[in-house]
C-alpha cells in the first residue's frame, strides 16, 4: 500500500526549494504503529549513481522482504539536514536511516532526542553517539589499497590520480589506501608510479570546487582532465555525482585513460561508462543498512558499529569486466595475495580516517 508524506513528511522550508517531499513505497500497511524504515540522503541526493543510491537500495530491499513501509527524503543542501531528518521522525519511523558523515551532527541530535526510534548513520562513527544509533561504517583503505596497487599494475604513462569531493575522512580514506597501494607496489617492484591529486603524508590534494561538491558535475570534469592533462592515466574519484565528470573524460579521451569507480559497480550503476572502468572499490552499504533495518524490526537492533571489510566481504573491489583481458594473470593473483595478506594484518595501512576499532 502506497502511502503519501505531503502533509507530514516534508522539510518545513518548501518554499526555499532546499529539499525534495518524503514519499513513502512499501508492501506491507501503513496503519498507526506498524514497522517503518526511513532514510534520509545527503546533498548529492539518491540519483548519484553510487553512495547514496546503494544505500537506499537497502531500504528497497528491506520493503520488498520484510514488507514494510518506507519514506525517504532527498537533501539539496547541507542546511537541508536537521529538518529532514525532523520529517522522518514526525512521519512515525521506526528506524531512520542517514546517509554520510556530513549528516553526522543532525543524527546524533536527533537520536538523542528521541531514544524510542532507532537510527543509523553510514559513514560516520560518532564520538558521543547514543545507544540508540548504528554506524554504519567501512573500511575502504583496505580495498582501495588493492586499487592503488591495480593502478599501479596497468598505468602506461607511470602516472595515477586522485581527487575527493571534500577533505573529510570518507573521502580521504579512499585517496589515503590507493596512495599506499602505489608505493607498495613501487617497494615491491622497483618501481616509481606516481600519484597525482593526492599528498597522503601531507594529506592535501585536489578536491572538487564548492559550492555543491558532490554535485558539482562540471567541477568534477576539470579536476579529472587537470590530472589527466599532467600524465595520469588512471583516475580515481572519490566524489558522488561530482565523479561523473571523471568519467566523461575518461570516456572521452579514446582510451588513453580509465577510471577506478567507488562505492558500488560503476559498471552496475554507470553502464554507459563501464568501457572506461577498469574496477570499483565497492561498500556493502545496501547489506549494512537492510542488516540495521532488519535487526530493528526484529528487536536485535544495537548502537554496536557495523565496520565493513575485507575479511568481511563489506568492501573490495568489484570485477574488472571490459578490463579482464587486460588485467594480466600475475597482477590477479599478486592482488589475491594482498587482499588475504591485508586481511590477516600482515599488510599494515596507516590512514588515520580509518574506522576505529
Amino acid at each position: 500500500m502506497a502511502l503519501s508524506l505531503s502533509a507530514c513528511a516534508q522539510a518545513p522550508d518548501q518554499s526555499s526549494g532546499s529539499s525534495a517531499a518524503a514519499t513513502t513505497a512499501a508492501s506491507g500497511s501503513a496503519s498507526a504503529g506498524a514497522f517503518k524504515a526511513c532514510i534520509v540522503s545527503d546533498s548529492a541526493g539518491f540519483s548519484d549513481k553510487s553512495f547514496n543510491q546503494t544505500s537506499l537500495a537497502g531500504v528497497e530491499k528491506a520493503a520488498s522482504e520484510l514488507g514494510i513501509p518506507t519514506a525517504k527524503v532527498e537533501s539539496k543542501d547541507d542546511k537541508d539536514y536537521a529538518v529532514n531528518i525532523q520529517s522522518m521522525v514526525d512521519a512515525k519511523c521506526s528506524i531512520i536511516v542517514s546517509v554520510g558523515f556530513l549528516l553526522e551532527k543532525a543524527t546524533v541530535a536527533a537520536a538523542k532526542a528521541n531514544p524510542n526510534i532507532d537510527f543509523a548513520i553510514v559513514d560516520s562513527q560518532p564520538e558521543d553517539a547514543p545507544s540508540n544509533l548504528k554506524p554504519l561504517i567501512f573500511n575502504t583503505a583496505e580495498s582501495s589499497f588493492m586499487a592503488g596497487y591495480l593502478a599501479a599494475g596497468l598505468t602506461k604513462t607511470g602516472k595515477v590520480g586522485t581527487f575527493g569531493g571534500m577533505k573529510i575522512p570518507t573521502v580521504t580514506i579512499f585517496m589515503d589506501g590507493f596512495a599506499q597501494g602505489v608505493d607498495y607496489y613501487n617497494t615491491q617492484k622497483k618501481k616509481s608510479v606516481q600519484v597525482l591529486g593526492w599528498d597522503a603524508k601531507k594529506q592535501d590534494g585536489q578536491f572538487v570546487p564548492q559550492p555543491n561538491p558532490f554535485q558539482n558535475v562540471a567541477g568534477g570534469k576539470t579536476t579529472a582532465q587537470t590530472l589527466i592533462n599532467q600524465g595520469a592515466d588512471i583516475v580515481l574519484p572519490v566524489a558522488g555525482n561530482a565523479g561523473n565528470g571523471a568519467l566523461q573524460v575518461v570516456q572521452s579521451s579514446g582510451g588513453k585513460a580509465s577510471a577506478i569507480w567507488v562505492d558500488a559497480d560503476g559498471c552496475k550503476t554507470q553502464p554507459s561508462y563501464c568501457s572506461s572502468i577498469v574496477s570499483s572499490v565497492y561498500k556493502g552499504m545496501d547489506v549494512a543498512v537492510f542488516a540495521a533495518i532488519k535487526a530493528a524490526k526484529d528487536g536485535s537492533f544495537s548502537g554496536d558499529p557495523y565496520v565493513g571489510t575485507l575479511a568481511n566481504g563489506g568492501t573490495g573491489l568489484s570485477p574488472f569486466h571490459t578490463f579482464d583481458s587486460k588485467v594480466p594473470s600475475d597482477l590477479k593473483s599478486e592482488l589475491t595475495t594482498i587482499k588475504a595478506d591485508i586481511a590477516s594484518g600482515k599488510i599494515k595501512i596507516t590512514s588515520t580516517a580509518q574506522p576505529k576499532k
